[in-house]
């Protein structure tokens, strides 16, 4: 397989690594500027709360592009009928961590915690690992296997619930027509080129939930084939169950650069992070076959002010008591 090296150069890109230069860590490693986003509180204590939770990540621009999120919809959250308190967490690699919020909140005397997961879809984050760090299922392997990873495992006293990942509606579908429409031009304009357009989508996978991450990149393949103008999509995997490989994505490129006159490479990722954007996919596109014919948008589904209108609509539906995850 084609590892990742130690290279640091990536391709030029609208998140390049001068962006991330300018949120610095402490001596801790900590990243101030996160901690001081990552909460907002209403004029009064007690009632509900909204808990915003990544992945993490030791990228500074992925840390900050979810804390965008944060910002775009505290005020918003905060109107909502009891809520008064607005936090966001990681689940790993950097603070505040979902422990640190959740004891926060335990402080600030919150009945109610809705936890509302910024993931594409299952994977062990959601089903795992994000449960038993809040203390809402055991599992003696899983907690040896965090505590480990230091990462912190805290059991509120709040009630908590859980929202639906973001494949709950069609929100990555119409981001991916955004994208695409911002990189080569709307699906009519495809259609109308005498060129065949290609599509190469390219996600973390998941070992443990490989089915249910088929299942979803080829419900975004359909879509596009059907609405975008794409004459065939096709997706491959980055992660750790390719071992952080390119090469996976460089051999999706080259078949569909064997039937097609433009391929198109897009990330399905929640936010930018410049190892898997620029020295996996990043390089896959400059050193295929025909990089001249490859368009790589070099961007994720954040930022989206849509991923903010979903997270209040989903938060006023489960303050109301209208859905379940």
């Amino acid at each position: 397989m084609d590892q990742i090296s130690g290279e640091t150069q990536g391709a030029a890109c609208p998140h390049s690594p001068s962006r991330a230069e300018r949120f610095k860590v402490n001596a801790n490693g900590v990243d101030e500027a996160a901690r001081a986003q990552s909460s907002i509180d209403g004029a009064t204590e007690g009632g509900t709360a909204v808990l915003l939770v990544s992945h993490g990540s030791h990228s500074p621009s992925w840390r900050h592009m979810l804390l965008d999120v944060h910002g775009e919809v505290a005020a918003d959250l905060l109107k909502l009928d009891g809520v008064s308190h607005v936090r966001s967490a990681f689940m790993e690699y950097t603070e505040p961590s979902i422990a640190t919020q959740l004891k926060a909140l335990d402080a600030a005397g919150a009945e109610k915690v809705i936890v509302i997961p910024l993931l594409l879809t299952i994977s062990d984050h959601s089903f795992d690992d994000i449960p038993v760090i809040c203390g809402q299922r055991e599992d003696a392997e899983k907690a040896a296997e965090l505590i480990e990873e230091q990462i912190e495992i805290y059991a509120p006293k709040a009630e908590l619930e859980f929202a639906p990942l973001l494949d709950f509606t069609d929100l990555v579908e119409k981001n991916l027509a955004r994208r695409i429409e911002q990189a080569v031009g709307s699906a009519q304009a495809l259609r109308a080129d005498e060129k065949s357009y290609g599509l190469v989508l390219v996600g973390y996978g998941s070992a443990d939930f490989d089915e249910q991450w088929h299942a979803f990149f080829n419900n975004i393949s359909r879509y596009a084939e059907a609405n975008l103008g794409i004459n065939r999509s096709v997706h491959a995997w980055c992660g750790h169950l390719v071992e952080y490989s390119r090469q996976p994505t460089l051999d999706a490129l080259e078949a569909q650069l064997e039937t097609h006159d433009r391929v198109i490479e897009v990330p399905i990722f929640v936010a930018f992070d410049e190892m898997f954007h620029e020295k996996i996919m990043g390089r896959a596109a400059e050193r295929c076959s025909a990089p001249e014919r490859v368009i790589y948008t070099n961007d994720s589904v954040l930022p989206d002010p849509e991923v903010g209108r979903w997270v209040v609509e989903i938060a006023g539906r489960m303050v109301a008591g209208g859905v379940t995850a």
